[in-house]
């Protein structure tokens, strides 16, 4: 007897964020980056639409990451101190195609740098390399209201994505990708329902549901993957059954959570029977990484560049699977 295939039949589709703006679009960009657009579950090609795959931002910070392991700076060599340099170095050697710059400098605890000063590097940057660009603050609500409207003033016309807007924060956010033609990420504590009422908010301002992606905020492998994963899920489900207040891509930020895992990077010499870090820490981030693509994941924010370029394979293979 013959099996027939039972399909989902879904009402409705994620939005289609794009990022970067070329000359014909008023920007300096090369290319531009498309996210969401899809009608169906994650690889489920026989029952929906998959335009965009999912793309890996390489994370580059505006000073260097003292705190990072030396088996994540290794590759990078002496370019982590000089952040164009840094995006540069992404684009030739490791062809990138979106860079994400975390403005970490001008935090309070990290140097409390000027918001002109921040903004100036990412001028230099835009300069310097002409991919796509995300711009992430440093995470105090109070030092990023001040800064992140600045460097998007600068970025004007080049349709970046900016983050993060969170319930304290979205309004100051929202205005600046408003004036200057932005895509704004929201960020949400691994909750739907708050995030469903961020992105209400933001709309409520003007900011159109395509210039908004989603960051669902997610836990690395061992910490909290399996919750960030079925809440994501949840999330695109409702979407995809028709919420359009759930309907944007995700963003998450894999280097981010995986690193900060004390498996990722602790010492062999600490751990011997955990094997060598070298291998161990990138492969902490290709796991995770691996895990929330199946989640629904649209972007990647990744570290480690033997990470990136495992997982850019996985995604070649599961965009060949139709």
């Amino acid at each position: 007897m013959a099996v027939e295939f039972v399909k989902e039949n879904w009402s409705n589709t994620i939005n289609e964020v794009i990022i970067g703006a070329t000359k014909s679009e008023g920007g300096t960009r090369s290319s531009v980056i498309k996210v969401g657009g899809q009608s169906t579950l994650p690889y489920l090609f026989d029952e929906g639409n998959i335009p965009n795959p999912p793309i890996i931002a390489q994370e580059i910070w505006d000073i260097n990451p003292t705190d990072w392991p030396d088996v994540l700076k290794e590759p990078f060599g002496n370019v982590l101190a000089k952040p164009v340099e840094w995006a540069k170095k992404c684009a030739k050697d490791f062809k990138a195609e979106l860079i994400c710059l975390r403005i970490q400098g001008a935090h309070p605890d990290f140097g409390n740098n000027s918001a002109e000063k921040s903004a100036e590097i990412v001028k230099e940057i835009l300069k310097a390399t002409s991919l796509p660009l995300i711009i992430l603050g440093c995470g105090d609500v109070e030092k990023d209201n001040v800064v992140l409207p600045q460097c998007a003033e600068v970025a004007k016309g080049e349709s970046c994505l900016i983050g993060c807007a969170t319930q304290d924060n979205y309004k100051t956010l929202a205005a600046s990708c408003l004036a200057d033609g932005h895509n704004l990420i929201a960020e949400s504590p691994i909750d739907i329902n708050i995030a469903k009422q961020l992105n209400i908010l933001i709309t409520d301002m003007g900011l159109a549901q395509d210039k908004i992606v989603i960051n669902p905020t997610i836990g690395a492998l061992g910490y909290g993957l399996e919750y960030a994963y079925s809440i994501m899920e949840r999330g695109r489900l409702a979407a995809l059954s028709g919420d359009k207040m759930l309907s944007m891509p995700y963003i998450c930020f894999v280097g981010y959570e995986a690193w900060r895992a004390k498996e990722a990077k602790a010492e062999a010499k600490e751990f011997p029977e955990w094997g060598p870090e070298k291998v161990r820490g990138p492969a902490w981030e290709i796991v995770t990484a691996t895990a929330l693509l199946q989640a629904g994941a649209d972007i990647l924010v990744m570290r480690h560049p033997k990470a990136i370029e495992e997982v850019q394979k996985t995604i070649n293979n599961l965009m060949e699977i139709k």
